[in-house]
């Protein structure tokens, strides 16, 4: 099994959402790919590890040991209790919020994929100069950090507003979907500063890409994010 681009983007996606109750429909609708895609996709970071599934019955047979290892580790009643609750009666407010989508992110692979292998699986391709949406550190996220005069970085788009040097943006839909969603193009826009960025710009992008992937995780030592 190879990773494709949008399994990727689908993973980060599912991220910027958080808790957020999802539908297939509406996973695809989003990032502009067809349902299809969305459920191949899904099942493909299912066995890469990239995605962990919230009921037993939808561990894959084949994958990462740690997605099967951590889900077997979650009581199967709890959730049997949980449907349950939902349906029949009223509950506090604070368990509306309890994840019931079919899967959700594994953090740590996740983290891991995108700060150490992403940007070798997928790799920045600069285009020629365009208008677009920008990205890198020219994106909103970086608004501020970096001075005036730096080049400015843009996914090439009719309905953009930048001129730049170009990058292949991860999945052709992702100019689309990033402007659907702030969280999101914040994280893409941040792992097109790994691919294409400076030596400060990936050092700030891999300590901001951690903290918004796995805030548990202990910080990267420097002499790590510079190697």
């Amino acid at each position: 099994m190879q990773l494709k681009p949008q399994d990727f983007l689908i993973a980060l996606k599912l991220l910027a959402w958080g808790n957020q109750r999802w539908t297939y429909a509406r996973l695809a609708q989003d990032l502009g790919l067809s349902a299809s895609e969305a459920h191949a996709s899904v099942k493909r970071g299912l066995l890469s590890g990239l995605l962990l599934p919230n009921r037993l019955s939808h561990v894959p047979t084949t994958g990462a040991p740690g997605a099967e290892t951590q889900s077997l580790q979650e009581p199967q009643g709890i959730y049997k209790v949980t449907r349950k609750r939902v349906r029949r009666s009223s509950v506090p407010s604070e368990d509306a919020g309890l994840p019931d989508n079919p899967v959700r992110v594994h953090a740590q692979a996740l983290a891991e994929f995108t700060l150490h292998g992403a940007k070798y699986a997928f790799p920045g391709v600069r285009l020629p100069l365009a208008v677009g949406v920008p990205t890198s550190h020219s994106a909103p996220a970086f608004a501020g950090v970096f001075a005036p005069g730096s080049t400015d970085f843009v996914w090439p788009h009719p309905n953009g507003s930048v001129r730049g040097v170009g990058v292949e943006p991860l999945h052709p839909s992702v100019p689309f979907a990033a402007m659907q969603d702030g969280k999101l193009y914040e994280l893409l826009a941040l792992f097109d500063a790994l691919r294409v960025g400076k030596a400060r710009e990936r050092n700030m992008a891999t300590e901001r890409l951690l903290a918004l992937i796995d805030p548990g995780a202990a910080a990267p030592r420097m002499e790590t994010l510079l190697g």
